[in-house]
């Protein structure tokens, strides 16, 4: 393929190619931010008791009277002070039928699962703009039909599309705008840019469902926002370098040419040399090479504790406010990360926020219940360093795999994060157990993944690996994988 990023140094880092492309894209991680969190309100449980039957219990006998105490026979009354209607409620999923709400939460995470290991495969072989646009359509019909779910059997299944879609569009869109973009504006993408769009979504969530209490009006509002997407799909170009390890380099340089005439810039006669359809790679490959093995293998358990930690945060009080404050606290995260990202090592940064995160979970189980407000501090705190290890690993992750791999590595890696993700409900009922086994099982597991963090490769002011063999230039990957703890740069032989 040749070095793309010398190809194409004409187009600079900024102008008003690469500022479109960028405000386009990352307008569409704003539907992952509400999409993927209204179980949050959709799966509270509101305050609730017994349905008393209006009888005499004078003319009862005491074995009846003890039986409407011990079970709810005729049902139960739900609070309408915060919510009118949602799943909980609906479906009377509380006492015996509690556990459903976790399963329910756990139908999304394995979603995420499904999605990331098929959108890998279908964006390297179909194209990553196909594949956001159809995940797009996707998500749409998936929420709007959950809101039409007449059992909780449908709405997890239903939820399960949900979050296939979702994590399709989010890979799919982040691995374009890393391959689109300059190597300037790919920091401020993948940090700033679309985690900061997300956020928008997470902080418009609260205030719509503040708005709309009836779970089934939420979602079907919710689906429609994706029909706005639907003029960009003339508008974001396709990756040119997907297009030209597939062969097809005059649309890769009609792209290119594009941009220039919109960068106001002249673009050279040849950009790219003719090439031949590279070789189809599949989930396979990522796992066939020994070093790429390697870096898989320490990025999974990597993303898979973390996603763990991403649960912790339990506050008490409004639920609309606490799930905006929630969000509120990443922005400052982003912004520290995209400054940070700019000027020092992704393999120091990630461990170190890890080392925090994980820090946080294991203090808190020692505050007493009197001191809540340093509770609290502590995990923002946490939410904080967990916020900016999610940043990092995203943009770790793009820039350590070839293109040929980089879409299936990062959805084989976000399938690793979706296993914790899904056990993450359960790991945090432990704490109706044992309050503390929740900060001490995902604490102890963030803080080892950060150790194992340290023998992954640096790529920091590095070009984009094309090919497999630019990618096992990494010397230190390759000692590593002998048994040996050398740490080399990046690209030295």
């Amino acid at each position: 393929m040749g070095d793309y990023d010398e190809n194409t140094a004409f187009l600079g880092q900024t102008g008003p190619y690469f500022w479109t492309t960028f405000f386009l894209l990352n307008t569409v991680f704003v539907s992952t931010g509400f999409n993927g969190l209204y179980i949050v309100f959709v799966g509270a449980a509101p305050k609730h008791h017994c349905l008393i039957p209006d009888v005499n219990l004078t003319e009862y006998r005491l074995d009846v009277v003890r039986n409407l105490s011990e079970r709810c026979l005729d049902g139960w009354n739900y609070s309408k002070e915060i919510y009118q209607s949602n799943i909980v409620t609906e479906w009377d999923l509380v006492c015996d039928n509690q556990w459903k709400v976790p399963f329910a939460s756990s139908t999304l995470f394995v979603g995420y699962l499904v999605g990331s290991l098929i959108s890998g495969q279908l964006s390297d072989r179909f194209g990553r703009k196909k594949v956001v646009f159809i995940s797009l359509g996707a998500q749409c019909v998936s929420v709007l039909l959950q809101s039409f779910s007449h059992s909780w059997r449908m709405f997890c299944v239903m939820f399960l599309f949900v979050g296939a879609s979702q994590i399709s569009i989010y890979i799919s869109a982040f691995v374009l705008g890393t391959e689109l973009l300059s190597k300037t504006m790919r920091v401020l993408f993948t940090t700033l840019g679309a985690f900061l769009f997300y956020c928008i979504g997470y902080m418009t969530l609260p205030w719509i469902a503040y708005a709309i209490r009836d779970w089934r009006t939420l979602l079907a509002v919710l689906s429609t926002t994706a029909v706005v997407y639907i003029p960009l799909w003339w508008f974001i170009p396709e990756s040119p370098r997907w297009l030209i390890t597939q062969g097809r380099v005059e649309e890769a340089e009609a792209i290119i040419r594009d941009a220039a005439r919109k960068n106001k810039v002249e673009a050279p006669p040849v950009i790219f040399k003719e090439t031949g359809v590279s070789k189809k790679f599949t989930m396979l490959d990522v796992l066939k090479s020994k070093n790429i093995r390697c870096i898989t293998l320490m990025m999974a358990i990597n993303i898979g504790y973390f996603g763990l930690s991403l649960n912790t945060s339990n506050l008490s009080g409004n639920p609309f406010m606490n799930c905006f404050l929630s969000a509120i606290t990443e922005v400052p995260a982003y912004i520290v990360s995209t400054w940070l990202l700019k000027k020092c090592p992704r393999r120091v940064l990630l461990s170190s926020f890890l080392v925090i995160g994980g820090g946080v979970l294991l203090l808190i189980q020692f505050i007493p219940r009197t001191l809540q407000y340093v509770a609290v501090a502590l995990e923002m705190t946490g939410k904080f360093g967990f916020t900016m290890a999610f940043s990092i690993v995203y943009i770790y992750t793009a820039e350590i795999y070839p293109t040929v791999l980089r879409n299936i590595g990062m959805g084989l890696c976000s399938s690793a994060a979706r296993i914790g993700s899904i056990t993450a409900p359960y790991v945090i009922y432990l704490g109706t157990y044992n309050k503390v086994l929740p900060y001490v099982v995902m604490g102890s597991l963030t803080i080892a993944s950060s150790v194992v963090n340290v023998f992954l490769p640096e790529s920091l002011n590095k070009a984009l690996p094309e090919t497999v063999e630019q990618m096992q230039e990494s010397e230190i990957c390759r000692k590593w994988c002998k048994g040996q703890l050398i740490y080399t740069t990046w690209g030295q032989v």
